[in-house]
């Protein structure tokens, strides 16, 4: 079954997804992780199109949908999963499973928690559940939210060199070829 490319207004924002299978079949909402987008999903709609309408958006600031400023739109896991929920409702969801994958954890774990009732079933790939599990990386994180041109060097190192490339994949492992 062939990938749709859609857009949606949520909030003033488009929104951009894709989606793939049957209109009346199940519906799997996949939440994408970081640095990615809902293309990280492409593998996956075409091997269960089949059996599940798939969902696939793009969070603002990610992948085709807007990316307003800084000062315009607060970039938390908070707001993004406010915009995820209004998405789901516009586009006609009352029920799905819930697929989310690294950043798509804080966000989907918050919209089931804002209305569980929508939710069928949760599958977790790779997500932290809790503000701890987010460590100290994420004070540089959290400082680039808040001001953007003057934390941009920072979050860069902290986001997309090959330390961080390391540490988010190997850590501290005293044998990493193991």
């Amino acid at each position: 079954m062939q990938t749709r490319y859609r857009s949606v207004v949520v909030d003033g924002l488009c929104v951009f997804y894709r989606e793939a299978g049957p209109a009346d079949a199940p519906v799997l909402l996949l939440l994408h992780g970081f640095p990615s987008s809902s293309r990280m999903f492409e593998p996956l709609l075409g091997r269960l199109a089949d059996r599940f309408r798939l969902i696939a958006p793009d969070y603002p600031g990610f992948g085709h949908s807007d990316a307003p400023e800084p000062g315009a739109f607060a970039y938390t896991f908070d707001r993004i999963a406010e915009v995820m929920a209004r998405f789901v409702a516009t586009i006609g969801v009352e029920r799905h499973l819930l697929y989310v994958q690294d950043y798509g954890g804080p966000v989907g774990f918050r919209m089931a928690l804002a209305d569980p009732g929508r939710l069928t079933g949760l599958v977790v790939q790779n997500a932290v559940a809790h503000e701890v599990g987010l460590g100290p990386l994420w004070e540089v994180r959290r400082e680039y939210w808040r001001d953007r041109a003057g934390h941009e060097a920072a979050v860069r190192e902290n986001l997309l060199s090959l330390a961080a490339a390391r540490t988010r994949h190997v850590g501290d492992d005293p044998d990493p070829q193991r």
